[in-house]
């Protein structure tokens, strides 16, 4: 009897770890989302541009060759010519991770 509970426990504990793992993944996407939406606001990119620019800055997360999401519009800004520099970025991306966090959760408490 004692070992179901162990393995009720367990499998309980593992269930949340993978909800949590997800709802910790879903939050970053989200962030980075509203990151490259902001980001593009800063560069003066509207409409589905900056749909399509706030999707790549997500995309960054997947692809091997960048480093995050971060270091894209650091870049792109400098590219840009916005003066922004990387420290403020990376207090934006604060803010934006309790923004999404927010968003995600009173999604899901609906």
């Amino acid at each position: 009897m004692n070992n179901n509970v162990f393995d009720d426990r367990e499998k309980s504990f593992e269930a949340k770890y993978r909800l949590d793992q997800e709802m910790a993944f879903k939050v970053r996407m989200r962030r980075d989302k509203l990151l490259g939406l902001w980001a593009a606001e800063k560069m003066g990119i509207g409409g589905d541009a900056a749909k399509a620019y706030a999707l790549a800055v997500v995309q960054v997360e997947f692809d091997a060759d960048d480093r995050d999401a971060g270091h894209k519009v650091a870049r792109d800004f400098i590219a840009s010519g916005i003066d922004i520099a990387e420290p403020e970025i990376r207090h934006q991306m604060t803010v934006l991770l309790e923004t999404a966090r927010e968003q995600l959760f009173s999604e899901v408490a609906r």
